[in-house]
């Protein structure tokens, strides 16, 4: 249960940060608001990677052009809530919920397309990763729209706190479940 003054939101802002080896050398964005007021739930570092920002699917067996490709999509930004668990303030539930742009492409068949990504949090140091979950989010378009805004459900994840850990002991990463060749396409390209 929340309760009234210790909330803390985090949303929309964006600067560039290295990527930990450990999660395939990618780069990533993350959310640059800290100011905390007292009583506030801090929330961890939130991160986009940088590499897996971006999404282009193409049908399958054909060459990568314009007339093949099914969509194109970009993580955009993400909102964050952070709220302590309980009274004690020994754990801290996040909720972290991606924003997409999509863009269907000529080879899209159907009203909606499927963008699968995930959130995984690691510790500060980078060295493990605590937890990981996939999500798929279903972008429905009407016949005659060929780009949208929409949000994926939230992620949500509860981060031991307390006895010296803090929400500083924890990164937050946000990315696209992406396959080696769309990893190799987005590094190739470089980010948009």
């Amino acid at each position: 249960m929340t309760q009234p003054g210790f909330r803390s939101v985090v949303a929309k802002g964006v600067a560039v940060v290295a990527l930990p080896a450990m999660l395939a050398a990618c780069g990533s964005s993350e959310s640059t608001s800290n100011v905390l007021t007292a009583g506030q739930a801090p929330c961890p570092r939130i991160t986009i990677l940088a590499d897996g920002a971006d999404l282009t699917q193409y049908v399958a067996g054909a060459p990568r052009d314009l007339t093949t490709m099914v969509l194109d999509a970009r993580i955009a930004g993400f909102d964050a809530v952070c709220d302590y668990a309980s009274r004690d303030r020994r754990a801290l539930d996040v909720r972290v919920t991606p924003r997409f742009q999509v863009e269907r492409g000529p080879a899209a068949r159907g009203g909606s397309l499927d963008l699968p990504w995930f959130a995984a949090v690691s510790d500060a140091g980078d060295t493990d990763v605590i937890e990981r979950q996939a999500f798929t989010a279903r972008a429905a378009m009407a016949s005659n729209q060929t780009r949208i805004n929409t949000n994926g459900q939230a992620a949500r994840l509860r981060l031991p706190i307390g006895d010296g850990v803090s929400a500083g002991n924890y990164v937050v990463r946000i990315s696209f479940q992406l396959t080696p060749d769309q990893l190799a396409q987005n590094r190739s390209r470089g980010p948009r």
